[in-house]
């Protein structure tokens, strides 16, 4: 049933906020497809391919931040076929990094998620501004 789809989808990007909030880097990894994708090159960082790479970034995220959250809603979610789906999701994140620097960023992510063994994934997610980003001083 779709419904069970969308809230599955739905629950794994809120496992990735949840997991980068709470500084769980390997909850936050969860929500990723084993060859997932983390794109984040719009607002000035980087693009990250595979769970090696994303748990890395995140990893140093949990290092380098002091205090953050994530809220992500508004999701819109359209289906390509039983195991593949595309959908967009509202981000607003502000962080205090541990070197003082203040971080804020109201972004748009643009998913494409996969149905696998373990359930839905996020197969990749590409991060874009809705409003100029102030990432200053992020060092992660």
């Amino acid at each position: 049933m779709r419904a069970d789809d969308i809230n599955e989808i739905i629950r794994v990007t809120h496992l990735y906020a949840r997991g980068l909030d709470r500084f769980d880097p390997k909850e936050a990894l969860s929500a990723f497809a084993p060859d997932g994708v983390w794109d984040a090159s719009a607002v000035g960082l980087t693009r990250y391919e595979g769970h090696e790479q994303i748990l890395d970034f995140f990893e140093r995220d949990a290092q380098a931040v002091d205090k953050q959250f994530h809220i992500i809603t508004n999701h819109v979610i359209d289906f390509e076929d039983d195991d593949h789906a595309t959908g967009t999701n509202y981000v607003f994140s502000e962080a205090e990094m541990k070197n003082g620097a203040a971080i804020k960023a109201i972004a748009l992510n643009e998913d494409r998620y996969v149905r696998t063994a373990d359930g839905w994934k996020i197969a990749e997610r590409i991060i874009t501004g809705l409003t100029t980003p102030q990432m200053d001083g992020f060092d992660a």
